[in-house]
């Protein structure tokens, strides 16, 4: 692939490091160039057709080909193709986006900080904590608790705040005030015979001893995504998040809400506040704030929290945190296009009906040998694959099964995003009831090509059991 020098899979080698990627490996294997996007569907150069089942990064709401994100961009880069929002300036863009966020934001939220992307957002998330409470004149109530196999970014604080290893393996991370908590899946972490209802008392259980022998007076915030994205695709229990926020009210403990993947509709409302009964306290939105047209994200926060920090900066005489490019004139302008869209064509109506037919194919895997789980809600979802169902024991990661899958997937024309033990689905939520079958017919053909090498391996236990 790369043995042309000049070609431009030779030229990335040469020049490009690719997040997420083994390098070592990239070396030979060069990378698969994307030319074009059409819909829910993107083309490389050689002209190969994919169903991107992932919107890209969890991202591109609208697909790929929406004229009206692009015209709104050269409309704004015509009148004013750059400014600041810094020392009190403004441009129209940033200032209808502002108010159109908080417009379909939760009514507990009130302000907007605008960023560039869901790591930045959620970075700054944890400042304003810091600075809320210094406000405050509470010097000692800093620390953030995070959540085992939740995903908040790869900054060198939200890279803290993730709890993933692989983005603290020889990264020097986890820094900083973090504390860890439990993952709210009753499927991978339930105990034998546990109901998921005895699972979410036991996890408000760890998680109240947590704040107590901490000390609440140390523990400034507790940050979650409604839906865990990157850790897997984790669908909470339905009081899971009501009966957390109740326990943070009473020790006096900010909610951050991350919905960086499932803001803008992904699970069949506006936000995934919404669906699960999350009352934020700061809110942190990225992705499909633009459809991931261009780079845009925003920290929203409550009443109390903006009024004390406009205290504590006028006191200092200055609030000295910002980015170049927040609010950015184009990047706003196409936001804004964005939630206009999303609202003209009742984009969240759409997710709701199409939703309902992708969990209904998603959960018909469940009989497959190599499926444990099925789960999801709205267009986000995953199946867990497990050697033995019974024990719901996962596929090892040493196996190699979950790569091989998304390779298969790839190489039939479906873009799905593996781990060693899960596949993941996110399309772009114009994605239409037939090209959902599309997807899943070819979920279908990489299962059973996974589930061949599984059993070539010798890993399922019903095969071993059936043998004896």
């Amino acid at each position: 692939m790369t043995s042309n020098p000049n070609s431009l899979a030779a030229r990335d080698v040469a020049t490009l490091i690719h997040p997420y990627t083994n390098l070592e490996k990239h070396k030979e294997s060069g990378p698969t160039i994307m030319a074009r996007g059409d819909g829910v569907y993107v083309h490389d150069d050689s002209g190969k057709r994919y169903l991107e089942g992932m919107a890209g990064l969890w991202s591109t709401s609208l697909g790929f080909s929406e004229k009206r994100l692009i015209e709104a961009a050269v409309r704004q880069m015509e009148q004013l193709p750059t400014y600041h929002i810094f020392g009190g300036r403004s441009t129209e863009p940033s200032i209808e986006l502002a108010e159109a966020l908080l417009k379909i934001a939760p009514k507990s939220l009130s302000k907007v900080l605008f960023a560039n992307s869901g790591s930045e957002a959620n970075d700054q998330a944890a400042k304003l904590v810091w600075f809320y409470n210094n406000a405050l004149g509470r010097p000692n109530k800093k620390r953030i608790i995070g959540r085992h196999r939740g995903y908040h970014g790869i900054t060198v604080f939200s890279g803290s705040l993730t709890g993933l290893p692989h983005n603290h393996n020889a990264w020097d991370l986890p820094m900083g005030p973090v504390l860890r908590t439990d993952c709210p899946s009753h499927y991978l972490y339930g105990e034998p015979g546990e109901s998921e209802a005895q699972f979410t008392d036991r996890l408000l259980k760890n998680l109240e001893e947590l704040i107590l022998r901490e000390g609440p007076e140390t523990i400034g915030a507790f940050i979650a995504e409604p839906v865990n994205g990157a850790g897997g695709v984790i669908v909470p229990p339905r009081d899971y998040f009501p009966r957390v926020q109740a326990l943070l009210r009473q020790h006096d403990i900010l909610m951050i809400a991350d919905e960086v993947i499932c803001g803008f509709g992904r699970t069949g409302q506006m936000f995934g506040c919404d669906t699960f009964g999350i009352e934020p306290d700061i809110m942190t939105v990225a992705k499909a704030l633009s459809s991931a047209y261009l780079p845009i994200s925003a920290t929203l926060i409550s009443a109390p929290i903006a009024e004390a920090i406009t205290g504590l900066a006028g006191r200092l005489g200055n609030f000295a945190h910002g980015f170049t490019y927040a609010g950015h004139p184009v990047s706003s302008a196409v936001a804004l296009e964005t939630l206009k869209i999303y609202e003209e064509r009742d984009i969240i109506g759409h997710v709701a009906e199409v939703g309902a037919h992708f969990q209904a194919k998603l959960r018909g895997f469940l009989d497959h040998p190599l499926v444990g789980e099925a789960r999801g809600v709205g267009l986000i979802g995953a199946l867990q694959l497990v050697t033995d169902k019974a024990s719901r024991t996962v596929l090892p990661a040493a196996a190699g099964i979950g790569a091989m899958i998304q390779a298969a997937a790839m190489e039939k024309g479906l873009i799905v995003r593996a781990s060693p033990d899960a596949v993941y689905f996110c399309p772009p939520l114009i994605i239409t009831k037939a090209q959902v079958d599309e997807l899943f017919s070819v979920v279908a053909e990489v299962l059973d090509i996974g589930l061949a090498e599984a059993r070539r391996q010798g890993l399922l236990a019903a095969d071993r059991q059936a043998a004896e």
